[in-house]
Formats: structure tokens, C-alpha cells, sequence
């Protein structure tokens, strides 16, 4: 049915048929702008798009150029330093005169021809190859195909026959179809049919209506080395919710922060850790360059290595977490352990082993509540702020806000994700201060308690007025508890003693195994006036609901 489909839509708009912009009655149609594309959308909604996601898709854009610019740079330092030891190591020949050198480097250069050539060229030789598996209406491919420099090939690919005749009618409408190639199919027996020729993408877009998860396992085998890929997933009442504990789990191999301020955090590390476990059974890692909670779906953008050696590191990259169930106070506990070690020779190796814990009891030092267990999920750094300097750089210096309409939200979100720290998890004073029933105090005072015994904070992008730290949750409380105290703000004798402010609050043990008395202070420091100046800036933070029943659509019929 699929394969007769595919024939008719060929037929009507194959190669042998030369079409243009001035075959199509545009009166038919409601014309809609984005970006440089300009696509046409039946009056009968039988294509999905969601207007709302033209920050995803600006996004997007700006991400590719910069993995652009790292790409080229480091395709050239490999060159020069091929190039350097080339000159310093004498060939050595075969007993036919063959010499393995040339013949090896003549290979790796017939292999990397699109893309090893001089930073010159790269204006007229375009050689990215991009897959947008799902890609309903073509608008995101024929973005790309205008607004991205240096693309060879997009395969604009989806199941559904409308979706198909949609891109090949918008493709021809931009005058994009020397680079949009239109594609019938199921997006992983494409992937799949494409890796067994060996034909590989340097970027993959997956931006599915729901999960990931069917496409994940194909994308990762039809990745080239260093490659781009962007992820979606929308399913956020699975990823965040509290409702579908056990649909978290089939989906993505682990139990989501269900209940607590963090738990969109915990949704982006588990979408990494599905992704990394994936990566990892072809000898693969992943680096995570973005990682985003954004409205109401999570955007994540890694890079795609072949590293053996770097797959060792997986296992002490995942972590399980403890969270109190009466308190909400978290602790982790990574899977591996590494150690540095160094042999009689004095050759320094790495150590791998199994991990030491649990770091809690069953039941919570602060408040005596049971913990629930979270995770499997990956316990590395969400970000990279040279990738992200990069990304903020062409969003400003490149982009214009009458192309880009979300320009000034991209600079702001990414300001905040640049400047979060890298510690797991992050919490909201007023939800601590609904424990303790007290009044909340300024995220300025709460930042300079911390501060004053050591520990950084910062904003989150996930959730507005919470905050990151390292500091533990014995730090966390005891300034809090010090707040409260220090200001009169509760009477302790009329609080219920059996609810867990109290038990809190009455909690001696909390901060004495520290000399933190003599160090506490409210006072402004050098950590509450980094916060203060990030705080200060003007830029758009947060999303305000842009329409009327704003949100994810339904599917179109």
C-alpha cells in the first residue's frame, strides 16, 4: 500500500517532471513564513505543525552552525597534524614496493573527501548530509537547506503519503529541490537500509510526536564520527509526570524524579542515559553540547564519537538517585568508580570498579520519610559552554530578529544554561519553605548562606526561582533552618509534631559534623554577587503561554 502510494506521489512530482513555484495555486493554500522557508498548508489539516515550535527550529538552525564551525576546525587540526607526522616518520615499504602509509592515508582521504578540504573551499563545497526522519511538513529541511551554509543533502523523510506530497509541493515552492530530497518511508528501515550501504548522516533530527525511543538504536548506527543529532521527545506526562512510573521505565530503562521541583532535569538525564546506552553498544560515546527543558518537551544535542575507550567511562557517568519522599531531599549514587593509579614503572592507568553506597539509609536523616529510588540516568554535565559560546555568538553577531523570531529567547535560555552549574538536580526555596512553614526567604539571601560556607549556586533554565548547587542537603537545610530561626519566622512550639518541618527544625544532627557556625552569614559575598549579576541581566528567561490554549496539538486526522 505504502510502495503504490510512493509510485503515484513519484509519478506526479519525479525527477522526469520539471516543475516550478508557478505550477502550484497558491490560493489553495494558507501561505506561512519561518525563517527564510515559506510553506504552504492545505485548509485541511492533514499535516502536523505547531508554530509554537519555531523556537525549536530557530534553535536548531543556530545549533548546526556551530557544530559546523567545530567540525571544520577539527577536521583541519587533524589534517596538520597528519600532515606534521607525515614529514617526521620515514615511509616504510612493502617487500612489492607498496608502502602501507601512503595507501592507508590515500584511503582516508578518498573517505573524508566531502569534507577534508581546506577551510577555502568550504564555501563552494558543501558537504553536510542531513536527515530530518520525520519531517511532516518539510519545514524544518527546507530551513536548513536556505539558512544552514555548507549543506550537501537533506532527506526530508516521512510514513505518512500527505506528509510526502506536502514536503515535495513545499520543496518546489522554495526552489530547494538541489538539496531537499523528499522521502516515503519508514524512518528506521531507511536508517537501517542506509547503513548496510554504509551511508551515513552528519546530522540526524529526530523530532517525533511523543518518544524517541523507536528511532534511537538506527540513528546511532547511520551517524558519521562526530556527527550532530537532535533530540526531541514530547511525551513529558511519561519523562515527568508522576503518573506512569512503568511506562518511564519500558521507555526509557529508568524512574523519573516523579513529584519533585527537579523532575524536568531528571527527564533530560534520562532521555541522555537511553541515548549513551545506545551509543555505547556500537562502541560509540556521546557529549552532550545541549541540553534543554523547554515548554512542553525536552531538547537535547550531542555529539556522536567512536571512542572504545571513552565507553569505559559510561558506567561511572550513570547514577542512581535517593529521594526522601516526605522532604524531597535528594542524594545520588554513581554505578562505577574510577581511581588513578600508577604502575612500578610509574605508569599512570585508570582504575575501574564497582561503586561504594548506598549514600542514605531507608529512611531520611532530616525528616524519618522513606526514600524512593530514581533513575538509572546519566550523571554527567548537561552542557558544553565553549559549544554554547559559540551558539550565542551566532545568534547574535548572525541572525536578525526578523528571521529569527526567537532570537532574544534563545540568548536568554542559553545564558542561564551556560551559567548552571554542573552539580545534578536543582531545588526551589519555596517549595523548602513549605516543609518548614515558613515564609520564603530571597533567592539573594539563600545564595549567600550557601556561599558563606563555600558552595556555588545558580539559576536553573528548567524551572523559574530554583536553584543548582553543590552544596549537600545538610548544607542545604541547616541555612535554611539558621534563616528561620535567625528571623523568628516560625514559633516551633505550635507546629504539629508529626509533620516534617518540625522534625527538621528540631533535627540537631544537621550541619554539626561541620564548623559552620562560625562561618554562616546572610551578608552579600563574592557567590551572591555572581548570582546577583547573571540575575541583573535583561533577557528573556522563561516562556510565557504565547496563545489561547497554548501547548502540544493533537495529531492530525
Amino acid at each position: 500500500m505504502l510502495r503504490a502510494a510512493f509510485q503515484s506521489l513519484k509519478s506526479k512530482f519525479g525527477r522526469k517532471v520539471t516543475l516550478d513555484s508557478s505550477t502550484i495555486d497558491v490560493s489553495q493554500f494558507k501561505v506561512v513564513q519561518e525563517g527564510d522557508a515559506k510553506i504552504l498548508f492545505p485548509n485541511k489539516e492533514t499535516v502536523f505543525y505547531n508554530p509554537i515550535q519555531q523556537f525549536n527550529r530557530d534553535l536548531s538552525v543556530t545549533c548546526i552552525k556551530a557544530w559546523d564551525e567545530l567540525y571544520q576546525e577539527e577536521q583541519r587540526e587533524s589534517r596538520e597534524l597528519k600532515s606534521k607526522n607525515k614529514k617526521r616518520k620515514p615511509i616504510e615499504s612493502n617487500e612489492d614496493g607498496s608502502d602501507y602509509d601512503t595507501i592507508k592515508r590515500r584511503k582516508l582521504n578518498e573517505d573524508q573527501d566531502s569534507v577534508a578540504v581546506s577551510s577555502k573551499d568550504h564555501s563552494t563545497r558543501p558537504y553536510i548530509k542531513i536527515l530530518e526522519a520525520l519531517s511532516a511538513t518539510g519545514l524544518r529541511a527546507i530551513r536548513y537547506s536556505k539558512e544552514v551554509p555548507n549543506v550537501k543533502t537533506i532527506v526530508a523523510n516521512d510514513l505518512l503519503p500527505e506528509a510526502v506530497e506536502s514536503i515535495k509541493r513545499n520543496v518546489i515552492y522554495n526552489e530547494v529541490s538541489d538539496k531537499v530530497v523528499p522521502n516515503l518511508d519508514d524512518a528506521n528501515v531507511l536508517m537501517y537500509r542506509n547503513k548496510s550501504k554504509n551511508e551515513k548522516y552528519h546530522v540526524i533530527d529526530l523530532d517525533p510526536y511523543g518518544t524517541v525511543t523507536p528511532f534511537v538504536d538506527a540513528s546511532m548506527q547511520s551517524i558519521e564520527d562526530g556527527g550532530l543529532m537532535l533530540v526531541t521527545c514530547t511525551d513529558l506526562s511519561v519523562l515527568a509526570g508522576n503518573g506512569y512510573p512503568e511506562k518511564c521505565f519500558a521507555l526509557y530503562s529508568g524512574v523519573n524524579m516523579a513529584g519533585h521541583d527537579a523532575t524536568h532535569e531528571s527527564a533530560l538525564r534520562l532521555v541522555l542515559n537511553l541515548l549513551g546506552q545506545s551509543a555505547a553498544k556500537y562502541k560509540k560515546t556521546i557529549e552532550p553540547l545541549l541540553s534543554l527543558s523547554i515548554d512542553f518537551y525536552v531538547r537535547v544535542f550531542i555529539r556522536v564519537k567512536t571512542s572504545p575507550i571513552e565507553v569505559k567511562n559510561l558506567q561511572s557517568n550513570t547514577m542512581v538517585g535517593y529521594m526522601c519522599s516526605g522532604c524531597n531531599a535528594y542524594h545520588t549514587q554513581p554505578l562505577g568508580r574510577q581511581q588513578e593509579r600508577t604502575t612500578k614503572k610509574g605508569v599512570k592507568f585508570t582504575k575501574f570498579s564497582l561503586a561504594q553506597g548506598p549514600p542514605v539509609d531507608r529512611n531520611c536523616s532530616y525528616c524519618g520519610s522513606v526514600h524512593h529510588i530514581v533513575g538509572p540516568m546519566y550523571g554527567g554535565p548537561l552542557h558544553n559552554k565553549k559549544f554554547i559560546d559559540r551558539v550565542l555568538r551566532i545568534n547574535k553577531e548572525e541572525h536578525k530578529d526578523d528571521i529569527y523570531g526567537t532570537r532574544k529567547r534563545i540568548e536568554g535560555m542559553l545564558t542561564l544554561a551556560k551559567n548552571e552549574i554542573a552539580a545534578p538536580f536543582y531545588f526551589t526555596p519555596n517549595s523548602v519553605s513549605s516543609v518548614l512553614k515558613f515564609q520564603v526567604p530571597t533567592l539573594k539571601a539563600v545564595v549567600a548562606g550557601l556561599g558563606s560556607l563555600g558552595f556555588e549556586c545558580s539559576l536553573t533554565h528548567a524551572k523559574a526561582s530554583s536553584l543548582k548547587t553543590d552544596a549537600s542537603w545538610d548544607a542545604i537545610w541547616y541555612v535554611m533552618k539558621k534563616y528561620c530561626i535567625d528571623n523568628n519566622l516560625v514559633n516551633i512550639e505550635k507546629m504539629n509534631k508529626n509533620g516534617n518541618g518540625y522534625k527538621i527544625l528540631t533535627n540537631d544532627t544537621i550541619g554539626q559534623t561541620e564548623d559552620w557556625d562560625k562561618k554562616i552569614s546572610f551578608e552579600p559575598n563574592e557567590y551572591s554577587g555572581r548570582f546577583e549579576k547573571l540575575r541583573k541581566l535583561k533577557i528573556v528567561r522563561y516562556q510565557e503561554n504565547p496563545t489561547k490554549n497554548w501547548g502540544p496539538k493533537a495529531r492530525p486526522q
